[in-house]
């Protein structure tokens, strides 16, 4: 995983391709949004927020 992050950021950095990066960390962000809300108690708040 961290070689994946590693060459993802070299990748940026050679190509100038920085507005790339709120995307991802936007797409990791709500990812672990869904993880961390199934099955939890939580969950009902969550969804009325979107």
């Amino acid at each position: 995983m961290i070689d994946f992050l590693a060459e993802l950021w070299r990748f940026m950095r050679v190509r100038k391709k920085f507005w790339l990066l709120p995307i991802f960390v936007m797409m990791v962000v709500f990812g672990g949004l869904v993880v961390l809300t199934q099955g939890t108690v939580f969950a009902p708040f969550i969804y009325t927020v979107f």
